[in-house]
C-alpha cells in the first residue's frame, strides 16, 4: 500500500502565491487626521510577475461578503472596508479604503445604530449589483470604453464633436468614480462648464447629452446598475442663442450673377436642391440626370461615407434654371460622363470652406452680402417655399428629413415682411368683423 500524502504536499498547487504590499490609504478623496495611513493591497502574480487584479472575472471569483469595520474617531463614524479601484492602464487591483458614515450625536451614538448605516453602504458590494469596473472615473471611462464604441458605430464628424467635446469641458470635471455620479454632481458640472465658457443654450444641451450618452452606455455594458445621473439634471443659466439665418432668394440670386465658377454653380446647387454641405461635396456627375440629382455620398474632411440616413439618399428635383446652370458648368469642366462635380486641383473633393474663405467671402464683401454658411442656403430653401406656401410636409420632403418637426422647428424663418403682412390681415379682418357686430347692435361698441 502506498504511503497517504501529508496534507502540505496533496494541496499544493502550481498557481502563483498571492503577495502583499503596502500603501497609502485613501479617504474617500481625502485624508482625515493621521486616520489610516497605511494599508495593503492583495494582488495576484502572473507569470510569476507581480501584477494586479486583471479584469472583472477574476475580481468576482475574488468576491467575498464583508462587513467591513466601524469605528469612531473624533465627531464622526467611520467604515473601513475592501473595494477594487481602477488603474490607469485599465486594470484593477484591490484596496482598502475609509468612508465617513455619519456625524456622532442623536440616534448614532452607538456602533450597532450605525452598522445599519453600514451594511446599507456594504450592500451593493456583498450582493454584487456593483461591478467593480463602475470605479473607473468618468474620464478614465469616456476615454477607455465610450470613445472607442462611438468610433466605430457613428460617423467620424459625431466622433470628432464628442471628442472636441470631451476634452475642451468634460475632462477637467470627470476626475470622479463613475458610480458616485448622482444628479446633484451632473448640474453642477454644467454649470460651471456654463459659467467658464458662457455658452449657448445648444452647446450645453450637446454636453448633457453627451453625458447621458455616457451613463447609458455604461448601463449597456453592466458597468453600472443604477439609474442615468444626467436623465432629471436641469440646465443652468445660459447665454442666449442667436437666431440661425436663412438666405433670401434674391440675394441667392445675386451670388450666383457675381460669383466667378465652380463657386457660382455650388451656390447654386446648395440654393436649390438644399444639399448639405457634405452632400455638396460628394456630388458626383454620374448621379446627376438632368431632372434630377441622386444624394449617394457625403464627404466630411477625407472620409467619404453614404449620406447620414435613408431619407437623406432620396433623389431631389431640379428647376430648370439649376438644369442651365449645371449644364452650362458641366460643358466648362469638359463634358466628364463621371467624377466628382467640384474636383480640387489633384481631383478630391474640393473643401468648401476653403472655397469661401479665398473666393466668395471677399465677392460678397464688396457687394455689402454677409456670409452665414453653406447649411443657409438649406434654411433659404425652406423659407422661400415656406413663403410660396409650400405645405411643411413636402417641404420636409425636399430637404429629406425624417421628421417635419426638425423641418418647422430649425429651417422654416419667418421673415419681418411676412409679420408685417400677417398683422395687416389680422387688422383688416378685425375691422370686418367689428363692423359686422356694430351693425348688428346699432353701434354700442367702441370703434377701434
Amino acid at each position: 500500500m502506498g504511503t497517504r500524502p501529508s496534507s502540505h504536499t496533496r494541496y499544493r498547487t502550481n498557481s502563483p502565491r498571492p503577495f502583499r504590499k503596502v500603501c497609502t490609504l485613501s479617504l474617500g478623496q481625502q485624508r482625515v487626521g493621521n486616520l489610516g495611513r497605511k494599508s495593503y493591497v492583495f494582488c495576484e502574480q502572473q507569470d510569476g510577475e507581480p501584477g494586479t487584479w486583471k479584469g472583472d472575472d477574476s475580481v468576482k471569483r475574488a468576491r467575498r461578503h464583508q462587513r467591513g469595520y466601524v469605528f469612531r474617531k473624533g465627531s464622526y463614524w467611520y467604515l473601513r472596508y475592501y473595494d477594487h479601484e481602477a488603474c490607469p492602464d485599465g486594470t484593477l487591483k484591490q484596496v482598502q479604503k475609509c468612508k465617513q458614515l455619519v456625524e456622532f450625536g442623536g440616534e448614532y451614538r452607538s456602533k450597532s445604530a450605525v452598522r445599519v448605516l453600514a451594511d446599507e453602504f456594504l450592500a451593493p458590494l456583498n450582493n454584487g449589483t456593483v461591478s467593480p469596473a463602475s470605479t473607473m472615473t468618468v474620464n478614465q471611462f469616456i476615454e477607455k470604453r465610450y470613445l472607442p464604441f462611438i468610433e466605430s458605430h457613428k460617423e467620424p464628424s459625431t466622433y470628432n464633436g464628442y471628442k472636441n467635446a470631451f476634452n475642451l469641458h468634460i475632462r477637467k470635471h470627470g476626475n470622479i468614480g463613475l458610480r458616485e455620479v448622482r444628479t446633484f454632481h451632473i448640474e453642477q458640472m454644467l454649470a460651471d462648464i456654463a459659467r467658464e465658457f458662457n455658452t449657448a443654450k445648444t452647446t450645453i444641451q450637446h454636453d448633457k447629452q453627451l453625458l447621458s450618452g455616457v451613463f447609458r452606455y455604461a448601463k449597456r455594458q453592466g458597468i453600472l446598475n443604477s439609474e442615468n445621473p444626467v436623465r432629471d439634471a436641469v440646465l443652468p443659466k445660459y447665454k442666449e442663442t442667436k437666431d440661425t439665418h436663412a438666405y433670401s432668394l434674391e440675394d441667392e440670386l445675386m451670388m450666383i450673377r457675381i460669383l466667378p465658377e465652380p463657386a457660382s454653380t455650388v451656390v447654386a446647387l446648395a440654393a436649390f436642391t438644399g444639399l448639405r454641405e457634405g452632400e455638396l461635396r460628394g456630388a458626383m456627375w454620374e448621379s446627376y440626370t438632368g431632372n434630377e440629382i441622386r444624394v449617394t455620398k457625403s464627404v466630411w474632411r477625407k472620409h467619404i461615407k453614404a449620406p447620414k440616413s435613408k431619407a437623406s439618399k432620396a433623389p431631389v428635383p431640379v428647376i430648370a434654371q439649376l438644369a442651365a446652370k449645371l449644364d452650362e458648368y458641366h460643358q466648362l469642366c469638359g463634358s466628364p460622363q463621371s467624377g466628382w462635380m467640384f474636383p480640387n486641383s489633384v481631383g478630391n473633393p474640393r473643401c468648401l470652406d476653403e472655397l469661401a474663405l479665398e473666393v466668395i467671402r471677399p465677392v460678397l464683401k464688396k457687394a455689402d452680402i454677409e456670409w452665414h454658411g453653406w447649411h443657409a442656403f438649406r434654411r433659404g430653401l425652406a423659407t422661400n417655399l415656406h413663403r410660396l406656401g409650400v405645405q411643411d410636409k413636402v417641404i420636409q420632403a425636399i430637404l429629406r428629413h425624417s421628421n417635419v418637426g426638425v423641418t418647422q422647428r430649425c429651417y422654416i424663418k419667418t421673415a419681418d415682411s411676412d409679420v408685417v403682412s400677417a398683422m395687416q390681415k389680422l387688422e383688416y379682418a378685425t375691422n370686418v368683423q367689428l363692423s359686422a357686430v356694430r351693425d348688428k347692435s346699432e353701434g354700442r361698441l367702441p370703434t377701434m
